[in-house]
């Protein structure tokens, strides 16, 4: 199955290198290109991506509101942030608005295009910088004492599979950690994102330091 990508940058030059590395790739494709935030969210609701990988700094909206916008849609799209801006700001506005990765501009091509596969895939892929500094914004947040909302209905296993995921662990890694099979935690992960509504890992992430379920 062939894998759709809107490529969203407000510099030719960078879609262009974008552009060269996907037509050189089987298995992926380029649907369309976009210069703005705009153009980004109407080209993923004409032409339904798979991927949409979205600069930070765009002319007139940004690239956090049209990931917002996309992710809020019907379309099943799946955003990829590509920025040079290494900023936590940007890191956690993106991935509250619903982005499922944020890489740096300046990663080996190969591994855009792992990441690219790994989110049309419905996984996250997040730069372990990244991860580090997400993890750090939400400990240094205060905690409230009420029982989040969204955890009510997952069994204490679910819980602790939530805390894992938080954690960084693959399902391998919550597999071993559990002694349980690599199938038994992937279905674990499973019932998770249908349970709390989440779209991916990533999502799951930020539940589970809002809940409290790790120490800062």
């Amino acid at each position: 199955m062939t894998i759709r990508v809107i490529l969203a940058d407000d510099q030719p030059l960078v879609r262009a290198g974008l552009r060269r590395l996907i037509e050189q790739t089987p298995g992926i494709d380029v649907a369309g290109e976009a210069g703005t935030g705009a153009e980004a969210v109407r080209l993923a609701r004409d032409t339904r991506p798979d991927v949409v990988i979205m600069d930070i700094r765009m002319p007139g909206m940004d690239g956090i509101e049209a990931t917002r916008l996309i992710t809020a849609g019907e379309t099943y799209a799946r955003v990829l942030v590509l920025t040079t801006f290494d900023d936590d700001d940007y890191v956690y506005g993106a991935l509250r608005a619903g982005a499922s990765g944020f890489l740096v501009k300046d990663m080996a091509l190969e591994d855009m295009l792992t990441a690219i596969r790994v989110v049309a895939a419905g996984d996250a892929m997040i730069a372990p910088a990244v991860t580090r500094r997400l993890i750090g914004q939400f400990a240094g947040q205060p905690r409230s004492d009420r029982r989040p909302k969204e955890l009510a209905g997952i069994t204490s296993r679910e819980r602790e599979v939530l805390r894992l995921v938080g954690l960084g662990m693959s399902n391998a890694e919550i597999a071993a950690a559990l002694y349980i099979a690599p199938g038994t935690a992937k279905t674990h992960v499973a019932r998770l994102l249908a349970k709390l509504g989440a779209r991916d890992r990533v999502q799951l992430v930020i539940t589970a330091y809002q809940a409290g379920l790790l120490d800062p």
